[in-house]
């Protein structure tokens, strides 16, 4: 293990329903690096967990629910590898972070309070480059997120073929240096956020 003391959990999180992801991609490229690393990953495919629309009722009954929350409440950090549609992340990551996110009935709570995120995105121009922005600002303001600042957008130009550009591989690498450094900074933080302004 580079530079950390102990094995991180983190969990990374493909939200592309796209049978051709690039955002999968990347999501199993950084996988393997946090393996190399000695790291523990936990992956969830979006493509095969069937998560219920968020409705703030019965969306807390569905068997993929718990499952997906606990893997966002328990890990050390997140990735969140998203495709960029329409100047945002898709609607399959945000109904994961709405569903996860929510408090409901019974005394839920948010499994996002307190994460370091990484966002690991596929758009198709290189001009979307901060659509994942309005997101990471939500998961901040709401659930006292803390953001990596190195983010991976990609383009067509990032790849060639089905495989990652030279510059695109160094990009990943560094955006999960810094991750790994942030989360294991955080490790000893004394405070713990819930539902606060």
């Amino acid at each position: 293990m580079t530079g950390h003391s102990k094995a991180l959990k983190i969990t990374i999180l493909s939200c592309s329903l796209d049978p051709r992801s690039r955002s999968y991609v990347l999501a199993r490229e950084m996988e393997r690096l946090l393996q190399l690393r000695g790291h523990e990953s936990q992956f969830i495919d979006l493509r095969n967990t069937s998560l219920p629309d968020f409705d703030n009722a019965d969306c807390y009954l569905h068997p993929s629910y718990l499952h997906t929350h606990d893997a966002i409440k328990n890990a050390d950090g997140i990735v969140l590898s998203v495709p960029i549609y329409n100047w945002s992340i898709g609607s399959a990551a945000k109904n994961l972070i709405e569903l996860t996110g929510a408090t409901g009935e019974g005394g839920k709570k948010a499994a996002w309070f307190d994460q370091v995120v990484t966002f690991v995105c596929a758009g198709g121009l290189p001009h979307s480059y901060m659509a994942y922005a309005p997101t990471a600002i939500s998961l901040m303001l709401d659930f006292k997120c803390v953001i990596n600042p190195y983010v991976v957008y990609t383009t067509t130009r990032d790849w060639s073929g089905d495989h990652l550009s030279d510059a695109l591989s160094t990009r990943l690498r560094k955006t999960l240096d810094v991750k790994l450094e942030l989360v294991s900074l955080l490790q000893e933080r004394r405070y713990r956020s819930g539902w606060e302004v």
